[in-house]
């Protein structure tokens, strides 16, 4: 059985992206702390993604290391931001059935 994490990213905070978030993704797949390390980029933290540089940056370092990033589709759509997100190599879905079945599961989840 796989050991895995969600992280549910919502804050636009940089400091809280850049100095949590991405650190602890990071280190928790690359250190093995989990074997796979999920992230869902809902509500404002896709705004803070598509206009900072340095955090797609970022992501894409993250995701190139095996991090996966899903996006909520209504959150990108209701800030019309959708084909710029898109840019980033992040998955884009309806995401409430997956984070449902996710909590039902008992899986670990990590929101910030």
């Amino acid at each position: 059985m796989k050991n895995e994490l969600l992280i549910v990213w919502s804050t636009d905070n940089k400091e809280t992206v850049l100095n949590l978030i991405c650190l602890y993704a990071y280190n928790a797949k690359m250190k093995g702390w989990f074997d796979e390390v999920t992230i869902l980029v809902w509500g404002a933290s896709q705004q803070v993604l598509c206009e900072d540089f340095e955090i797609k940056e970022k992501v894409k370092e993250m995701g190139e290391a095996g991090i996966k990033f899903i996006a909520c589709k209504k959150c990108s759509e209701n800030m019309y931001i959708e084909e710029q997100l898109s840019t980033c190599g992040i998955e884009i879905y309806y995401t409430g059935e997956f984070l449902s079945e996710w909590l039902k599961s008992g899986k670990p989840v990590l929101t910030f």
